[in-house]
């Protein structure tokens, strides 16, 4: 195997893909990622609470979150919205900031709303991890906030 085909199924195996069909229109899916009163009610792995969500909805804006898990640990996100495309895609670093206020790796995180008969797809794109370590706990955090996602809209 060449280098080059060695790098790219390395690079793969740091891409988390994650797709999701939900029972709400895709205006609907696109509001509860982009309006901080929703997304506070939803965010985040199962028993996480979002103690702060600033969010400026524009290319090039900035956005902050903190979640608190059931154990008290504080955990921050940062990064810089790249693309807003009302109800189509949304995209936006993503970097976990420490308790110092020292960014971490960054990656992009890329959704794409898709209309499906008064149902929507979500396509989650985030890449490139550092480690595929790191893809999988992002894996197991985001499937646990797309079911409470999913719990949100059947109520919203």
């Amino acid at each position: 195997m060449s280098s080059s085909s060695s790098a790219a199924i390395e690079t793969e195996e740091r891409v988390l893909v994650i797709e999701r069909v939900f029972d709400a229109p895709r205006e609907l899916v696109f509001k509860a990622w982009t309006e901080p009163g929703r997304l506070t009610q939803w965010m985040g792995p199962r028993g996480f609470t979002i103690t702060l969500c600033q969010l400026d909805l524009r290319p090039g804006g900035a956005y902050r979150f903190h979640m608190r898990s059931p154990e008290g640990t504080e955990h921050r996100v940062h990064g810089v919205l790249r693309e807003v495309v009302p109800p189509e895609r949304f995209a936006y670093t993503w970097a976990w900031v420490d308790a110092q206020g020292e960014s971490g790796p960054e990656t992009l995180l890329t959704l794409t709303f898709g209309e499906l008969g008064g149902k929507t797809k979500l396509t989650l794109h985030q890449a490139i991890f550092e480690s595929v370590t790191a893809r999988d706990q992002h894996r197991g955090g985001w499937n646990s906030a797309l079911d409470c996602l999913a719990e949100y809209l059947a109520t919203a």
